[in-house]
């Protein structure tokens, strides 16, 4: 099926293609930035204030550019309960939302690249069951955006358990608003997404994950439900039934459903995060092994929402602008990146090849802490380290900056 005409991230890059074969014609093309650890020291005490303010227990912060980690601390606790356990910088977090992204996405996109799966398709030609109750008309698309119509999570009273179970939940769903025509994040999405990437590959989304993404990369440290052995080195979230979840998904649909689903359940390391980022600026290759094409990369995060939408989104990530010390006056696509409810972030920018990794677990113990502001000033930080993006030096990393735009072609 062809893909749509009207999508927001083909003219964004018929627009960008346009504007630097017209602006540049030979120009010199200026190096990109590249960041230097002093100038990111400032991190050290954003992030100390944070524990100290008690707005989360400790993190783990990874800062990189042009192909190398130039900043790397982990500040504060793992845990403060049962016991104080200092924070270490290969503590195993609890991703939630990052799965979307770093698992379901890239398990979609894999499968999309081998024929196996069209994007444009409605998701009953995988899942036929799926139609029932007015969602015939949804497609891949459509979930990978977040434009489906359907509601944000399922309903937990009366209480259920099981992963057929929340499939069976899902058939019954029927969409709150027509698909296509309103932005909802939403978790049943991706928990759908979930759902196809086992059906389509005959796979579990875990052991699909551990097989095609993390193994291949390096990411020795990244998998649902972790073993024992690795118990000892995962930051806990929250209680639940008196029991400090650690290693169990803090996510609670994810955790009724066993720890498996395309919306939560991952967890990884701030140094398993690095080698995903990179392998995406590398154009979808990490360690002589190819995850995802060129172009594919580029297709998850380019603008694929419809061109009405208010919420700029790729294929699972959220767009916004480049990483510069101006990015507030530029138009709001070239960086990308995705949060997780837990305090867990990462932000990658191919304008200026620097990738931002924030982990947290600021719901532990009692679910009151808010990173809201620590990333806000990490990002900053990053930002004004890499100055402001203008002129020929912005055009030549493909980018448009808003004070010159493009003509659009009719």
């Amino acid at each position: 099926m062809a893909r749509q005409a009207d999508i927001t991230g083909l003219f964004s890059l018929c627009s960008i293609l346009l504007y630097l074969t017209v602006s540049t014609a030979g120009a010199g093309i200026p190096s990109s930035p590249v960041l230097q650890e002093e100038r990111l020291s400032a991190i050290d005490g954003i992030a100390d204030n944070a524990v100290r303010e008690g707005k989360t227990p400790g993190a783990v912060v990874i800062i990189g550019n042009q192909g190398r980690i130039v900043y790397r601390k982990a500040f504060g606790y793992r845990a403060l309960e049962p016991k104080k356990v200092p924070m270490t910088e290969d503590t195993i977090f609890d991703l939630a939302s990052l799965t979307k992204t770093i698992a379901t996405a890239t398990a979609i996109m894999q499968l999309s690249e081998q024929g196996k799966l069209d994007i444009e398709a409605p998701v009953y030609r995988y899942w036929p069951a799926f139609k029932a109750n007015n969602k015939k008309g949804i497609t891949v698309r459509q979930l990978l955006t977040h434009y489906s119509g359907l509601r944000p999570d399922l309903k937990f009273k009366p209480r259920w358990s099981g992963y057929r179970t929340a499939m069976r939940k899902i058939v019954a769903e029927r969409p709150v608003l027509p698909p296509g025509s309103c932005f909802i994040y939403s978790d049943i999405n991706f928990e759908i997404l979930g759902e196809l990437v086992r059906l389509v590959s005959g796979k579990p989304l875990d052991v699909y994950s551990a097989e095609h993404i993390f193994g291949p990369m390096g990411m020795k440290d990244s998998g649902f439900k972790p073993s024992p052995g690795l118990r000892e080195r995962i930051a806990p979230t929250q209680y639940r039934k008196n029991k400090m979840l650690e290693g169990e998904p803090h996510d609670p649909s994810c955790y009724f459903m066993g720890g498996v689903a395309g919306h939560a359940g991952l967890f990884s390391t701030a140094d398993d995060l690095s080698l995903f980022a990179q392998m995406l600026l590398n154009g979808g290759s990490a360690n002589g092994v190819r995850i995802l094409k060129p172009l594919t990369v580029k297709e998850m995060t380019l603008p694929q929402s419809p061109s009405h939408g208010k919420n700029l989104r790729g294929f699972g990530w959220d767009i916004e602008a480049p990483f510069a010390s101006n990015r507030d006056d530029l138009f709001q696509e070239g960086a990308y990146g995705h949060l997780g409810y837990t305090g867990t972030a990462l932000w990658i920018d191919p304008v200026t090849k620097t990738y931002i990794i924030v982990l947290t677990n600021r719901v532990h113990p009692d679910g009151k802490g808010n990173v809201k502001e620590l990333r806000a000033q990490i990002k900053k930080t990053v930002s004004d380290a890499i100055g402001p993006l203008m002129g020929n030096r912005a055009l030549s990393y493909g980018y448009r900056a808003q004070t010159q735009p493009p003509k659009m072609l009719n």
